[in-house]
């Protein structure tokens, strides 16, 4: 499938790759900073303006970012897979969601609309993340846990079974969360503890 790439950045460079290992034809990039140089052999078309209605990886690390442009741009969201994925056949996906190289989805899972699952993430069975989250690379959500809209969890983290992170929190890199987190909350730390 031909497609766009909206996000030139580091991120947008990942999922450049990731839709090529998956089957896609990505035709080039659109993002709010061009004029840029070529990335990855693909030019930088424009901006937003540039789009022509076709369908569109959102290449933005920020999850209120993605969720913004997803309302904005109102085109077609394919699902971005890597190949190398392991999915229980149980496990679904929503529009726009990226889930990148060596993630495992257990049974059940739910990866909403416009949610990042980063690079290795283990999403074990009966986990629910909600739209525009960001479970960043090598994270551990044990069974049954819930991640709400845009709440990010950093890199490395591990969640225990059937806990509740809020909308909007924050899980700092390397926290191993023992007890559900309150909306817009940032913590960090082993285990995890508030840090606003």
């Amino acid at each position: 499938m031909d497609i766009l790439i909206l996000g030139a950045g580091g991120h947008g460079r990942a999922v450049c790759e990731a839709a090529r290992d998956a089957g896609f034809a990505p035709r080039g990039f659109l993002d709010a900073r061009a004029p840029l140089p070529d990335m990855l052999g693909l030019a930088v078309l424009g901006d937003e303006a540039a789009h022509d209605g076709g369908p569109l990886l959102i290449a933005l690390g920020g999850n209120a970012l993605r969720l913004a442009a997803a309302a904005r741009m109102r085109c077609a969201l394919p699902v971005l897979l890597h190949p190398s994925v392991i999915r229980a056949g149980s496990a679904e996906i929503a529009e726009g969601a990226v889930v990148m190289p060596r993630v495992v989805l257990g049974a059940l899972a739910r990866i909403g609309r416009l949610a990042l699952i980063n690079t290795g993430a283990i999403v074990e069975h009966d986990v629910v993340v909600e739209e525009g989250a960001h479970v960043a690379p090598g994270a551990v959500l044990c069974g049954g846990v819930r991640i709400g809209a845009r709440a990010m969890v950093g890199a490395g983290v591990v969640i225990a079974p059937n806990l509740s992170i809020g909308a909007d929190a924050v899980i700092g890199a390397g926290a191993a969360v023992l007890a559900d987190v309150p909306p817009g909350r940032v913590v960090a730390g082993v285990p995890a503890r508030g840090v606003d």
